[in-house]
């Protein structure tokens, strides 16, 4: 069954996205038929009671999620003491949402240059942003914006209390010298 342990490993390395039946045949180069009793073995392994995620089907695409039963615990690590610092990755998006609200996450995951969904349902659960509204452009995403609970946590009593970001992203006319003067073509 090494089919099954490699179906196991893509289900976890595409996460969010998800895989659709056809992208597992391609990549597996099997037929679907294969590939669906794959996945009907594997679900079955995983909807054991001794396990905490299963596979489901959304949007077109296999995806593991965590069991809805196990909720409260999930919510639990949320909020835990332990558990309640922000790493680099959320500070990052937070601030960027902060200094750019509102904002879609497709705009959040530009300026990162990494995707942004896991960070932004980490945020969500703790309070510190929330849906503002949806956006105009096609498909209507969501608009993020911070909350009070933003402002408590860093000690803010308004937005305007931000501290003003680093001017220092423009080229000064040094850099510009230095790098003309290396790259020059002889």
């Amino acid at each position: 069954m090494k089919k099954m342990a490699i179906l196991e490993g893509l289900l976890f390395v595409v996460g969010d996205e998800g895989i659709t039946l056809d992208a597992i045949c391609e990549i597996l180069d099997i037929k679907k038929k294969e590939a669906q009793e794959l996945l009907k073995n594997l679900r079955e392994e995983y909807n054991k009671e001794e396990r905490g995620i299963r596979i489901s089907f959304i949007g077109e695409t296999f995806k593991l999620t965590t069991k809805q039963e196990h909720k409260e615990y999930y919510q639990k690590l949320i909020t835990t003491r332990g558990t309640n610092t922000l790493s680099q990755a959320a500070l990052e998006t937070l601030a960027i949402i902060a200094y750019n609200q509102p904002i879609t996450r497709i705009e959040i995951d530009e300026l990162r240059g990494i995707s942004s969904i896991n960070m932004i349902r980490k945020l969500m659960a703790k309070d510190l942003i929330k849906i503002s509204g949806k956006s105009s452009l096609p498909g209507r995403p969501n608009l993020y914006r911070t909350t009070s609970e933003f402002l408590d946590y860093f000690g803010l009593a308004t937005l305007s209390d931000l501290p003003e970001l680093p001017n220092n992203l423009k080229n000064t006319e040094e850099e510009q010298e230095l790098f003309t003067s290396i790259y020059k073509e002889d």
